[in-house]
This record gives C-alpha cells, structure tokens and sequence, in this order.
C-alpha cells in the first residue's frame, strides 16, 4: 500500500496544481472519485493492465462526460506512464491536498449505535475547537464497540468506545 500512494502522490500534487490553477477543485475532486470507483472495479481493473487496450479506450472509459479536456489529458498522462490503477490512491491524496488548502479536517465518527443530529453537532463543535478549523464529519455504526465512539480525523484517533476502554484496562492489568 505504501508503494502505491508513493508512486500516486506525484500524481496527485499535479492534479491538485492544475485544479487550483483552474480554481475548480469540486470538479476535479468528483471526476477523480469516479475514476477511482471505476478503476477499482475487479472488471475493470483486470482490462486496465491488458497491454491491448488503447489509452485512448481507457481514457474513455475512466473520464466522467462532465470531465474537461485538462482532466482527459491528465487521464491520457496517467495512461501513459502506466499509473491507471493507481487511481483510487490518487483520488485520496488529492481530496487531503483539498482538504488542507481549504482548511478542512475530515473526520470519521464510528459509534456503537447511531447518533442524534445534536450528538453529532457536539462532536463538529469539540472537533472544530480542538482542530480550530471546519470539519467535515462522516458517520458509521460499528456494534463490536459495545458505547461509545471513535473518531478518527487523519493522524488524531480519538477512542472513547468501551471496546477501546476495556482493552487498555485489559493491557494495564496484564502489565
């Protein structure tokens, strides 16, 4: 995995480059997450890595139809350097350069149950103090953590789920 984000970062920076050069990084960050989705497709990957398909089939295939001539261009570079399926790589990248320029912080809330719109407007709120940005929250249910939640924003994790509480009690009764 890491070999893969290694050789989608350069890729990634450009794309980013050219997006904000054309001050258009909602389009640019659509058209990527569905060649991401595309590319990711067993399908479709396995055709990608055919040696007969032509860049310009693959191109068609991977551009959305709303997706400008810059974005068909860097599609055909990534075609010929052989960089298709590191798409989804390079859809993730770009969205955290995206998110960074803008000031955001994305953060995911998994909590044992589902949580009440005022549940997580107080998370948005402590997460927005602590990170002193705006965030962006996406939520999961994930039952296996018995209370709580864990929040995960890029490099902080926050567990406050029970499951977490009981495994750090386990190692500190263990040591």
């Amino acid at each position: 995995m890491s070999q893969a984000l290694t050789l989608a970062r350069p890729y990634a920076r450009a794309a980013f480059a050219i997006a904000r050069e054309e001050g258009k990084f909602a389009p640019w960050s659509e058209a990527l997450a569905f060649s991401a989705r595309v590319a990711a497709d067993p399908r479709v990957s396995a055709l990608l890595s055919n040696p007969e398909l032509a860049r310009g089939d693959a191109v068609a295939l991977l551009a959305p139809e709303a997706a400008g001539e810059t974005y068909g261009r860097f599609l055909t570079l990534l075609a010929e350097s052989h960089r298709l399926q590191q798409l989804p790589e390079i859809a993730g990248l770009f969205d955290q350069l995206r998110a960074e320029a803008e000031n955001v912080v994305k953060a995911t809330v998994t909590s044992a149950a589902a949580l009440s719109a005022d549940e997580l407007e107080k998370i948005k709120l402590a997460l927005r103090r602590r990170f002193g940005r705006d965030v962006e929250v996406s939520t999961a249910v994930d039952a296996s953590l018995i209370g709580g939640a864990v929040i995960d924003a890029g490099d902080v994790v926050i567990d406050g789920s029970l499951k977490g509480k009981l495994s750090r009690l386990q190692t500190a009764l263990a040591n």
